[in-house]
């Protein structure tokens, strides 16, 4: 691998760094659109993360931390501020498509690069599949005479096809559905409180939902984390629309993943913490069935019938169409600049002439997601577990990648930016790791070793894996 001489700069050196060489000094033409503003970003993020994602998995994440589900989320919040600020280093020296596997590719070298990507595929190519599952099992329970199978065949078919008319089109739908999502969420937390201050089902202020101390273990918040971490993901698929920013400002992306992920957590903690209030003195629910639908019922107690069936209709729509829409714009560009490199068979790296889309990655990301989404119907569980361990595993790389790019390589003297927040980073998503489900590790496990089976084919068969870069 090459030394990119683009990426010596040291973020925060001004104006030089903000307006550096484009993609040419990495070795590549620009195919995709750039068309995409800062809000364009932050709202790609917000949607990404899905403002209203607790709906779906608070009687999980309440009964893995005892009720603690706002502290959950604020740890969660510091824990993915540290790879949050990793990644906007890394797309200010990397201003490419690609995300870890990029970062990883250029920061360490080209086969640290390649398992990094490998790892982040297996979450994004099981992010879209976990949310179509989601939603469909989400109708099926308003809407019981359809099979959740057809509800999986529609969500990908709307999504592919918005996906495939550009960029500008996921954007503007972004837009939309930010505004609905925020509208429910709004309701959700007036009623809520409406309800607080009236002491519906003897709800009262309290400060139990930030913090238990006869409850509160580290392995309890791990072990909730774990799961909660979910909600988070999608901050860094920001970076794979590296290549469609209007802006030759580096700064940018960066910029976007910070206030995305600030702006997410706040409302993550406010709705959480309202519906905790609505449950006084409950630590956990039992069976299945209400644990799934703990903030449904919640719901329910702050406004009636019809605001619970608004809230699971804003959830499933929000997760099978907004949500699984950018996840398939993210998971289609990381496709496209793997088989640009080569790491992926070269049809994937196709660029649409006229709608500058990578369209048959877009196709094959919908082929996928029908395929797993049927045959994983009703298997929540499993999807997010591992849709946990690639996104987590590939942030532990993202960590070293700061370190060995910008310490070792490069000198910098910023110890707290490429030294003390990639370990603290590192040791956070590490200990996380540590508390997952068994399964899915050991599911992550087989990945990565299939990834590494894939790399020993790649150096024997003399295709190799050098990122070959123009200086």
């Amino acid at each position: 691998m090459t030394t990119d001489t683009a990426g010596e700069h040291t973020p925060g050196q001004g104006a030089s760094e903000a307006t550096a060489p484009g993609l040419e000094s990495f070795g590549y033409s620009q195919e995709l659109k750039r068309s995409l503003k800062l809000s364009d970003l932050i709202i790609y993020g917000l949607v990404f993360m899905v403002p209203i994602a607790p709906f779906t998995i608070f009687g999980v994440v309440f009964n893995g931390s005892k009720g603690m589900v706002p502290l959950t989320y604020l740890i969660g919040l510091v824990a993915m501020l540290f790879t949050a600020l990793s990644y906007r280093e890394m797309s200010r020296a990397f201003p490419i498509a690609g995300s870890v596997y990029a970062y990883a590719g250029r920061g360490i070298n080209d086969k640290v690069g390649f398992i990094a990507g490998w790892a982040i595929l297996l979450d994004y190519l099981l992010i879209p599949t976990l949310l179509y599952v989601m939603s469909a099992a989400a109708l099926t329970s308003l809407v019981p005479a359809v099979p959740q199978w057809l509800w999986v065949v529609a969500f990908v078919v709307v999504n592919s096809v918005v996906n495939f008319f550009g960029i500008e089109s996921t954007a503007r739908l972004n837009k939309l559905f930010l505004v609905l999502e925020l509208i429910v969420l709004a309701l959700f937390v007036g009623f809520g409180l409406a309800a607080v201050v009236s002491g519906e089902n003897g709800a009262h202020f309290s400060a139990d939902p930030f913090l238990k101390p006869e409850l509160l273990t580290p392995g309890l918040i791990f072990g909730a984390l774990s799961i909660a971490v979910l909600s988070f993901l999608g901050f860094d698929g920001i970076s794979t629309l590296s290549e469609e920013v209007k802006s030759s400002d580096r700064r940018l992306v960066g910029r976007a993943t910070l206030w995305a992920l600030v702006a997410v957590a706040v409302l993550f903690v406010v709705q959480t913490y309202v519906a905790a209030l609505l449950v006084p003195g409950k630590t956990e629910f039992t069976g299945d069935d209400a644990t799934n639908s703990a903030f449904y019922d919640i719901a329910g107690i702050a406004g009636g019938p019809w605001l619970k069936t608004t809230v699971a209709i804003a959830a499933a729509l929000a997760t099978g169409v907004a949500n699984s829409l950018v996840a398939q714009a993210a998971t289609s560009r990381l496709l496209f600049s793997m088989a640009r490199d080569r790491k992926l068979p070269a049809f994937l790296g196709h660029v649409h002439p006229v709608r500058k889309v990578p369209q048959r990655a877009i196709l094959f990301v919908a082929v996928i997601s029908l395929i797993l989404g049927v045959f994983f119907v009703g298997q929540l569980n499993l999807l997010s577990s591992l849709v946990n361990f690639g996104a987590l595993f590939s942030f532990l790389m993202l960590q070293v990648s700061v370190f060995v790019h910008f310490v070792l390589r490069n000198r910098s003297r910023r110890w707290g930016l490429h030294l003390i927040a990639p370990l603290i980073g590192f040791a956070i998503i590490a200990s996380v790791l540590w508390n997952m489900d068994t399964t899915a590790r050991v599911s992550g496990v087989i990945w990565l070793a299939v990834g590494g089976c894939v790399l020993l084919y790649y150096r024997l068969s003399g295709r190799g894996t050098t990122l070959e870069l123009e200086n």
